[in-house]
Protein backbone atom coordinates (compact mmCIF):
# COMPACT_ATOMS: atom_id res chain seq x y z
CA UNK A 1 0.00 0.00 0.00
CA UNK A 2 1.60 3.13 -1.08
CA UNK A 3 1.20 6.12 1.68
CA UNK A 4 3.04 9.81 2.15
CA UNK A 5 2.81 11.04 5.53
CA UNK A 6 2.73 14.79 6.25
CA UNK A 7 2.02 16.69 9.26
CA UNK A 8 -0.06 19.52 9.31
CA UNK A 9 1.18 22.35 12.14
CA UNK A 10 2.23 19.06 13.69
CA UNK A 11 -0.92 16.99 13.13
CA UNK A 12 -0.22 13.66 11.22
CA UNK A 13 -1.90 12.57 7.93
CA UNK A 14 -1.60 9.69 5.54
CA UNK A 15 -2.53 9.59 2.35
CA UNK A 16 -2.99 6.60 1.01
CA UNK A 17 -2.73 6.65 -2.76
CA UNK A 18 -2.84 3.01 -3.90
CA UNK A 19 -4.14 -0.01 -1.88
CA UNK A 20 -7.47 0.62 -0.19
CA UNK A 21 -10.47 -1.72 -0.33
CA UNK A 22 -12.86 -1.35 -3.26
CA UNK A 23 -15.90 0.80 -2.47
CA UNK A 24 -17.24 1.29 -5.81
CA UNK A 25 -18.21 4.88 -8.01
CA UNK A 26 -21.37 5.98 -5.56
CA UNK A 27 -21.57 9.08 -4.20
CA UNK A 28 -18.79 9.81 -1.60
CA UNK A 29 -21.58 9.48 1.50
CA UNK A 30 -22.15 5.91 0.72
CA UNK A 31 -18.59 4.81 -0.11
CA UNK A 32 -18.09 6.10 3.33
CA UNK A 33 -20.34 4.58 4.65
CA UNK A 34 -19.94 1.70 3.40
CA UNK A 35 -16.06 1.74 4.39
CA UNK A 36 -17.36 1.97 8.04
CA UNK A 37 -19.50 -1.39 7.91
CA UNK A 38 -17.41 -3.57 5.57
CA UNK A 39 -13.58 -2.46 6.43
CA UNK A 40 -13.11 -2.48 9.67
CA UNK A 41 -9.88 -4.26 9.50
CA UNK A 42 -8.35 -2.13 6.91
CA UNK A 43 -8.99 1.06 9.20
CA UNK A 44 -7.71 -0.50 12.06
CA UNK A 45 -4.33 -2.40 10.13
CA UNK A 46 -3.47 1.50 8.69
CA UNK A 47 -4.03 3.58 11.11
CA UNK A 48 -3.68 1.75 14.14
CA UNK A 49 -0.34 0.73 16.14
CA UNK A 50 2.26 -0.87 15.20
CA UNK A 51 1.70 0.79 11.60
CA UNK A 52 0.10 3.89 12.52
CA UNK A 53 0.86 6.26 15.01
CA UNK A 54 -1.38 8.60 18.09
CA UNK A 55 -3.54 11.54 16.73
CA UNK A 56 -3.02 10.15 13.24
CA UNK A 57 -5.90 10.78 10.12
CA UNK A 58 -5.64 9.05 6.84
CA UNK A 59 -7.04 10.01 3.95
CA UNK A 60 -8.03 7.31 0.79
CA UNK A 61 -7.75 9.04 -2.37
CA UNK A 62 -11.02 7.95 -4.09
CA UNK A 63 -12.55 8.84 -7.60
CA UNK A 64 -14.94 11.96 -7.37
CA UNK A 65 -18.37 12.01 -8.59
CA UNK A 66 -17.49 15.88 -9.30
CA UNK A 67 -15.47 16.27 -12.56
CA UNK A 68 -14.32 19.60 -11.76
CA UNK A 69 -12.47 17.85 -8.37
CA UNK A 70 -8.83 16.88 -8.47
CA UNK A 71 -9.45 14.38 -6.28
CA UNK A 72 -12.25 12.65 -3.80
CA UNK A 73 -11.17 11.86 -0.71
CA UNK A 74 -12.69 9.89 2.74
CA UNK A 75 -10.88 10.76 6.11
CA UNK A 76 -10.94 8.25 8.84
CA UNK A 77 -9.15 7.92 12.32
CA UNK A 78 -8.39 5.44 14.59
CA UNK A 79 -12.08 5.59 15.89
CA UNK A 80 -14.72 7.22 13.25
CA UNK A 81 -14.56 7.93 9.56
CA UNK A 82 -15.02 11.30 9.29
CA UNK A 83 -17.64 13.53 6.65
CA UNK A 84 -14.28 16.61 6.71
CA UNK A 85 -10.73 17.00 8.17
CA UNK A 86 -9.45 20.38 7.79
CA UNK A 87 -5.63 19.50 8.42
CA UNK A 88 -6.31 16.57 6.40
CA UNK A 89 -7.10 18.65 3.28
CA UNK A 90 -4.30 20.82 3.71
CA UNK A 91 -1.74 18.01 4.11
CA UNK A 92 -3.57 16.49 1.12
CA UNK A 93 -2.98 19.57 -0.95
CA UNK A 94 0.51 19.47 0.20
CA UNK A 95 1.02 16.10 -0.76
CA UNK A 96 -0.34 16.56 -4.17
CA UNK A 97 1.85 19.29 -4.95
CA UNK A 98 4.73 17.10 -3.60
CA UNK A 99 3.39 14.33 -6.37
CA UNK A 100 3.11 17.32 -9.12
CA UNK A 101 -0.43 16.18 -9.59
CA UNK A 102 -1.34 20.09 -8.46
CA UNK A 103 0.83 22.99 -8.95
CA UNK A 104 0.27 26.89 -7.37
CA UNK A 105 -3.01 28.21 -7.52
CA UNK A 106 -6.99 27.24 -6.65
CA UNK A 107 -8.59 23.28 -6.52
CA UNK A 108 -11.25 21.44 -5.67
CA UNK A 109 -11.46 18.52 -3.49
CA UNK A 110 -14.65 15.96 -2.86
CA UNK A 111 -15.78 15.07 0.31
CA UNK A 112 -17.94 13.17 2.09
CA UNK A 113 -19.71 16.30 3.31
CA UNK A 114 -19.26 18.46 -0.16
CA UNK A 115 -16.65 20.10 -2.20
CA UNK A 116 -13.92 22.33 -0.85
CA UNK A 117 -11.30 24.17 -2.10
CA UNK A 118 -7.78 24.78 -1.69
CA UNK A 119 -5.13 27.18 -2.88
CA UNK A 120 -1.85 26.20 -2.87
CA UNK A 121 0.22 29.18 -2.09
CA UNK A 122 4.01 27.56 -2.17
CA UNK A 123 5.13 24.03 -1.14
CA UNK A 124 4.35 24.04 2.40
CA UNK A 125 1.01 26.89 2.58
CA UNK A 126 -2.39 26.24 1.62
CA UNK A 127 -6.10 28.20 2.20
CA UNK A 128 -8.84 26.04 2.69
CA UNK A 129 -12.41 27.25 1.88
CA UNK A 130 -14.70 24.50 3.52
CA UNK A 131 -18.34 23.80 3.36
CA UNK A 132 -20.70 25.70 4.90
CA UNK A 133 -20.87 25.86 8.99
CA UNK A 134 -23.50 26.40 11.51
CA UNK A 135 -23.76 26.65 15.37
CA UNK A 136 -27.04 24.53 15.38
CA UNK A 137 -27.50 24.90 19.55
CA UNK A 138 -26.32 27.92 21.89
CA UNK A 139 -25.73 26.98 25.53
CA UNK A 140 -26.31 23.61 25.80
CA UNK A 141 -25.43 22.90 29.46
CA UNK A 142 -23.99 19.37 31.20
CA UNK A 143 -23.55 18.55 34.87
CA UNK A 144 -20.00 16.90 35.07
CA UNK A 145 -18.83 15.35 38.53
CA UNK A 146 -15.87 17.65 39.74
CA UNK A 147 -16.70 20.99 37.21
CA UNK A 148 -20.61 21.41 38.28
CA UNK A 149 -22.42 22.37 35.31
CA UNK A 150 -20.87 23.33 32.21
CA UNK A 151 -21.87 25.33 29.39
CA UNK A 152 -21.28 24.80 25.11
CA UNK A 153 -22.21 25.59 22.04
CA UNK A 154 -22.87 22.92 19.48
CA UNK A 155 -21.84 23.62 15.96
CA UNK A 156 -21.23 21.94 12.66
CA UNK A 157 -18.13 22.11 10.45
CA UNK A 158 -17.72 19.19 8.52
CA UNK A 159 -18.10 17.45 11.55
CA UNK A 160 -19.65 18.00 15.24
CA UNK A 161 -18.37 19.64 18.17
CA UNK A 162 -19.35 20.85 21.55
CA UNK A 163 -17.51 24.21 22.36
CA UNK A 164 -16.49 25.58 25.50
CA UNK A 165 -15.27 29.30 26.01
CA UNK A 166 -13.77 29.75 28.88
CA UNK A 167 -12.40 26.19 29.87
CA UNK A 168 -12.99 25.32 33.25
CA UNK A 169 -9.31 23.51 32.77
CA UNK A 170 -6.17 26.02 32.10
CA UNK A 171 -5.65 24.93 28.38
CA UNK A 172 -1.88 24.13 28.52
CA UNK A 173 0.46 21.42 26.96
CA UNK A 174 1.20 20.20 30.86
CA UNK A 175 -2.51 20.08 31.28
CA UNK A 176 -3.33 17.74 28.17
CA UNK A 177 -4.74 14.33 31.22
CA UNK A 178 -7.23 16.73 32.73
CA UNK A 179 -8.23 18.54 29.43
CA UNK A 180 -8.54 14.87 28.02
CA UNK A 181 -10.35 13.63 30.69
CA UNK A 182 -12.95 16.49 31.01
CA UNK A 183 -13.38 16.22 27.11
CA UNK A 184 -14.22 12.82 27.04
CA UNK A 185 -17.05 13.20 30.11
CA UNK A 186 -18.59 15.81 27.88
CA UNK A 187 -18.31 14.42 25.04
CA UNK A 188 -20.07 11.00 26.94
CA UNK A 189 -22.45 12.92 28.43
CA UNK A 190 -23.96 14.43 25.79
CA UNK A 191 -24.63 11.91 23.83
CA UNK A 192 -26.07 9.89 26.71
CA UNK A 193 -28.75 13.10 26.96
CA UNK A 194 -32.58 12.42 25.34
CA UNK A 195 -32.67 13.06 21.63
CA UNK A 196 -29.13 12.91 21.06
CA UNK A 197 -28.70 9.15 20.49
CA UNK A 198 -28.58 9.32 17.03
CA UNK A 199 -26.90 10.73 13.57
CA UNK A 200 -28.82 13.70 12.00
CA UNK A 201 -29.15 15.40 9.20
CA UNK A 202 -26.49 18.28 9.57
CA UNK A 203 -28.77 20.78 7.01
CA UNK A 204 -31.03 20.89 10.03
CA UNK A 205 -29.48 20.59 12.77
CA UNK A 206 -31.78 17.22 14.19
CA UNK A 207 -29.83 14.32 16.10
CA UNK A 208 -26.55 15.82 16.07
CA UNK A 209 -24.11 13.23 17.81
CA UNK A 210 -20.53 15.02 19.28
CA UNK A 211 -17.40 13.77 17.42
CA UNK A 212 -15.09 16.38 18.90
CA UNK A 213 -14.64 18.46 22.33
CA UNK A 214 -13.14 21.98 21.66
CA UNK A 215 -11.98 23.88 25.03
CA UNK A 216 -10.62 27.45 24.40
CA UNK A 217 -8.69 29.40 26.96
CA UNK A 218 -6.32 32.33 26.52
CA UNK A 219 -3.37 32.19 24.46
CA UNK A 220 -0.16 33.71 26.23
CA UNK A 221 1.30 34.98 23.25
CA UNK A 222 0.37 38.46 21.59
CA UNK A 223 -1.72 39.21 19.05
CA UNK A 224 -3.78 35.85 19.29
CA UNK A 225 -7.39 35.14 19.24
CA UNK A 226 -7.64 32.29 21.94
CA UNK A 227 -5.71 28.87 22.63
CA UNK A 228 -7.21 25.35 22.23
CA UNK A 229 -7.69 21.67 22.78
CA UNK A 230 -9.55 19.41 20.86
CA UNK A 231 -10.41 15.76 21.50
CA UNK A 232 -11.05 13.51 18.47
CA UNK A 233 -13.19 10.88 18.11
CA UNK A 234 -10.70 8.18 18.78
CA UNK A 235 -9.74 9.69 22.18
CA UNK A 236 -6.23 11.74 21.21
CA UNK A 237 -6.00 15.65 21.16
CA UNK A 238 -5.36 17.54 18.22
CA UNK A 239 -2.01 18.93 17.67
CA UNK A 240 -3.31 21.67 15.28
CA UNK A 241 -6.28 24.49 15.96
CA UNK A 242 -8.43 21.38 13.89
CA UNK A 243 -9.36 23.19 10.65
CA UNK A 244 -13.54 21.34 11.23
CA UNK A 245 -13.46 22.81 14.54
CA UNK A 246 -11.94 25.88 13.68
CA UNK A 247 -14.87 26.11 11.26
CA UNK A 248 -17.89 25.54 14.00
CA UNK A 249 -15.83 28.14 16.07
CA UNK A 250 -16.35 30.66 13.00
CA UNK A 251 -19.87 30.14 13.07
CA UNK A 252 -20.04 30.35 16.62
CA UNK A 253 -18.44 33.93 17.10
CA UNK A 254 -20.44 34.88 13.92
CA UNK A 255 -23.90 34.09 15.17
CA UNK A 256 -22.38 35.99 18.50
CA UNK A 257 -21.60 39.17 16.33
CA UNK A 258 -18.37 38.37 17.69
CA UNK A 259 -16.52 38.64 14.56
CA UNK A 260 -16.72 40.20 11.39
CA UNK A 261 -16.91 38.60 8.25
CA UNK A 262 -13.51 38.70 6.20
CA UNK A 263 -11.58 39.98 9.92
CA UNK A 264 -8.87 37.31 10.46
CA UNK A 265 -7.59 36.25 13.48
CA UNK A 266 -5.28 33.60 14.64
CA UNK A 267 -5.87 30.64 16.81
CA UNK A 268 -3.57 28.52 18.40
CA UNK A 269 -3.55 25.32 19.26
CA UNK A 270 -2.53 23.47 22.91
CA UNK A 271 0.91 22.94 21.49
CA UNK A 272 1.01 26.71 19.93
CA UNK A 273 0.79 25.90 16.30
CA UNK A 274 -1.39 28.59 14.26
CA UNK A 275 -3.64 28.70 11.98
CA UNK A 276 -5.47 31.99 10.20
CA UNK A 277 -9.13 32.15 10.40
CA UNK A 278 -11.81 33.71 8.48
CA UNK A 279 -14.98 33.70 7.08
CA UNK A 280 -17.91 34.68 4.59
CA UNK A 281 -21.23 34.67 4.75
CA UNK A 282 -22.74 31.22 4.03
CA UNK A 283 -26.03 31.16 0.88
CA UNK A 284 -28.03 29.51 3.64
CA UNK A 285 -26.96 31.65 6.89
CA UNK A 286 -23.83 29.44 8.19
CA UNK A 287 -20.46 30.85 7.34
CA UNK A 288 -17.98 29.90 4.57
CA UNK A 289 -14.77 29.58 6.78
CA UNK A 290 -11.14 30.26 5.45
CA UNK A 291 -8.46 28.27 7.30
CA UNK A 292 -4.66 28.80 6.34
CA UNK A 293 -2.07 26.59 7.61
CA UNK A 294 1.18 24.64 6.73
CA UNK A 295 1.97 20.92 6.03
CA UNK A 296 5.03 19.09 5.71
CA UNK A 297 6.01 15.60 3.89
CA UNK A 298 7.59 13.39 6.42
CA UNK A 299 7.46 9.78 4.77
CA UNK A 300 6.98 8.33 1.63
CA UNK A 301 6.52 4.09 2.17
CA UNK A 302 4.76 1.32 1.10
CA UNK A 303 2.96 -0.56 3.94
CA UNK A 304 3.23 -4.54 4.31
CA UNK A 305 0.36 -6.36 5.16
CA UNK A 306 1.64 -9.89 6.11
CA UNK A 307 -0.50 -12.38 6.31
CA UNK A 308 1.34 -14.62 8.55
CA UNK A 309 1.73 -11.30 11.25
CA UNK A 310 -0.43 -11.67 14.27
CA UNK A 311 -0.94 -7.93 14.10
CA UNK A 312 -1.68 -7.90 10.54
CA UNK A 313 -4.76 -5.49 11.12
CA UNK A 314 -3.48 -3.72 13.64
CA UNK A 315 -3.39 -3.93 17.65
CA UNK A 316 -7.20 -3.24 18.66
CA UNK A 317 -7.44 0.23 20.23
CA UNK A 318 -8.84 -0.77 23.82
CA UNK A 319 -9.54 3.05 24.49
CA UNK A 320 -11.69 3.75 21.81
CA UNK A 321 -15.48 4.30 21.69
CA UNK A 322 -16.78 1.83 19.65
CA UNK A 323 -14.12 -0.86 21.61
CA UNK A 324 -11.62 -3.46 19.58
CA UNK A 325 -14.28 -4.99 17.55
CA UNK A 326 -17.35 -2.32 16.85
CA UNK A 327 -17.62 -0.83 14.26
CA UNK A 328 -16.72 2.80 13.93
CA UNK A 329 -19.29 5.04 13.61
CA UNK A 330 -19.88 6.35 9.51
CA UNK A 331 -19.37 9.74 8.18
CA UNK A 332 -21.79 12.24 9.39
CA UNK A 333 -22.57 14.63 5.91
CA UNK A 334 -24.12 17.64 5.30
CA UNK A 335 -24.01 21.23 4.54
Amino acid sequence: MHVIDSHTVGEPTRVILAGGPDLGTGPLGERAALLARQHRGFLEGVIGEPRGQVAMVCALLVEPVDPSCVTGVIYFDADAVLGMCGHGTIGLAVTLAHLGRIGPGRHRIETPAGVVTVVLHDAHTVTLTNIESRRVARDVSVEIAGYGTVSGHVAYGGNWFYIVDPSPEPVRPDNLRALTDLGVALRETLNAQAGNAQAGNAQDGNGWVIDHVILHGPSDRPGLHSRNFVLCPDGAYDRSPCGTGSSARLACLAADGLLAAGQEIVQESVIGSPYRLSYQWGPTGGVIPSITGQAFIMAETRLVFDPADPFVNGIPSFHSRSGPTGAPRPAQTGA
